[in-house]
């Protein structure tokens, strides 16, 4: 068997094993979630901007009241499993063929993982002061300030991890090549992941975060496969596998839904994952459907303040194209479509560059 043939295997591979396992032990977290009833008891009051949430609680009222949240555990508890599974059985029978499919090394997955870890418990402490209406932030919760706060000092770990122990200040821009950065690096890496937090307000409708981060995820396992990180890619392949199987219970009418605990993780891990495969300037392109969601919103907030008017009857942008009269599965089917197309073009441009 050759070396790419393997790689193959063991990228598709997990990430069959990753759906599997998540698939099987999913029901215990649901029950779970239901049993403790791990949903909000009020639905939200107000709109970021302060004033009532009137189109909002309109659609879906009745829904975010009595959908448990934390579904994003499903995710990152399965990744931590599946990589420490294998990480265990190459320590344990380091002559066994299983044993080839570990996949934490330092170099590519030991600063993912921590991000991923690190996010998923920060946003799982918002989700209980949620659920237990112990937040005093607009949707409960911790406030965007402090959450704010907190993405950027796991942006400052993460950068300056790449800066010291890796020794990276390189990041590629079109027309330019590789440019040094230097001690830039560092505010810039933070900033990215930043970008990429406030990416999270696609997660509003029954399985559009899960296709979503799903054209994400896939894509940066082709383009960290055709680098040869082959651990980078088999981590992403794993993401994307248990994105399945969330998207098997997530899709109308969803019996959970990912919020921070999920989101948190998934986006700044896909700021580092941007890093690690210097791919950057095609993040805005692959995860064009989170550009687009963030961009409503900030129109809108400026539109209220500088015009005294609205621009979208409701935001991010989905939430203005249910309140038009589209069934919220239409929408999402046809986000997915758009976060595919975005996703193979911006593949495309990473592999030509």
């Amino acid at each position: 068997m050759t070396n790419l043939t393997f790689s193959v295997i063991k990228v598709m591979g997990l990430a069959a094993v990753s759906s599997v396992v998540a698939i099987l032990w999913c029901p215990f977290l649901i029950n779970f979630l239901y049993k403790h009833k791990l949903w909000k008891k009020t639905a939200r009051q107000k709109a970021i901007s302060g004033e009532d949430a009137v189109v909002f609680n309109s659609l879906h009222k009745e829904k975010e009241v009595g959908t448990p949240r934390m579904g994003g555990l499903l995710i990152w508890v399965t990744v931590v499993f599946i990589i420490f599974l294998f990480y265990l059985i190459s320590l344990v029978f380091p002559d066994s063929a299983l044993a080839q499919f570990n996949f934490l090394s330092r170099s590519q997955t030991w600063l993912p993982l921590f991000t991923l870890v690190v996010a998923g418990l920060i946003g799982l402490l918002d989700d209980v002061l949620v659920v237990s209406s112990l937040g005093k932030y607009i949707g409960g919760g911790i406030s965007f300030k402090k959450r704010l706060l907190m993405v950027v000092i796991l942006g400052l770990v993460g950068s300056v991890w790449f800066y010291q122990k890796l020794g990276w200040d390189v990041v590629y821009f079109p027309f330019l090549g590789d440019v040094s950065m230097g001690l830039f690096y560092i505010p810039f890496f933070i900033i990215v992941m930043v970008a990429c937090w406030s990416g999270g307000v696609i997660d509003g409708l029954d399985g559009l975060s899960g296709g979503t981060f799903a054209s994400v995820f896939g894509a940066f396992t082709i383009i960290a496969f055709s680098q040869g990180k082959i651990d980078l890619a088999t981590f992403c392949a794993v993401i994307l596998g248990t994105l399945f199987a969330f998207l098997w219970f997530n899709i109308p009418p969803a019996r959970f839904y990912m919020t921070e605990t999920g989101v948190l993780g998934l986006t700044t891990l896909l700021c580092v994952v941007a890093f690690l495969t210097n791919s950057v300037y095609v993040l805005p392109v692959i995860g064009g459907l989170m550009v687009i969601e963030v961009g409503s919103v900030i129109i809108q907030l400026l539109s209220k303040k500088f015009r005294r008017k609205k621009i979208f009857l409701s935001t991010p942008i989905h939430h203005h194209f249910e309140a038009i009269g589209w069934p919220s599965y239409k929408v999402t089917m046809r986000f997915w479509i758009i976060g595919v197309v975005l996703a193979i073009i911006g593949v495309a441009i990473r592999l030509l560059g």
